[in-house]
């Protein structure tokens, strides 16, 4: 979700990170994307319509509040990312890019496929409508360089640092924290 999209924001998460603004359609998550800032004084988010929307936008922030706990590595929530076939592509092989690990943008075009669409990749993550839950923070420069993150690199490093600390914890682990 750009921000010029955040008026159209469903709901807002507070994370260590920053806002987090959301929208859903057909109860699937649609966009997700940090914010500079949360609702302004007096603007609210659209408000769910049917139980299965308010469900769906407690189940979101429940599950993006385990993610920063480090107590969630994946995600049962339903999406729907628009976008171009390729763009779709490489969403796919982000969502195999296991939590706490990284590619580069050169493997994920190998993985779809297309050795040599690196550049194309590059703009496909760009353009990821999902953040967090399709982990475009996962790639990487060809010499480990955290690229570009349209959130801002800082937050880039912080989800990558994050996943570090909790990727090597199991569930039986969880209690010793």
């Amino acid at each position: 979700m750009r921000s010029a999209d955040r008026a159209r924001a469903d709901g807002y998460v507070l994370s260590p990170a920053g806002w987090i603004c959301f929208s859903t359609e057909d109860s699937r998550l649609t966009a997700l994307a940090f914010a500079e800032e949360g609702p302004k004084e007096g603007q609210r988010p659209f408000p769910p319509k049917t139980s299965g929307e308010i469900a769906l936008h407690r189940e979101i922030s429940r599950q993006l509040e385990q993610y920063f706990q480090g107590t969630r590595q994946t995600y049962s929530i339903p999406l729907l990312a628009e976008g171009t076939e390729f763009q779709k592509k490489v969403w796919r092989a982000l969502l195999d890019i296991p939590y706490g690990e990284t590619r580069t943008y050169q493997e994920i075009a190998r993985a779809i496929g297309n050795p040599n669409a690196s550049r194309a990749v590059g703009m496909a993550n760009h353009r990821n409508p999902i953040a967090i839950l399709i982990p475009c923070h996962r790639v990487i420069g060809a010499d480990g360089s955290l690229t570009g993150y349209a959130a801002g690199v800082w937050r880039k490093a912080y989800l990558l640092d994050l996943e570090k600390k909790y990727k090597a914890c199991t569930p039986m682990q969880e209690w010793y924290r």
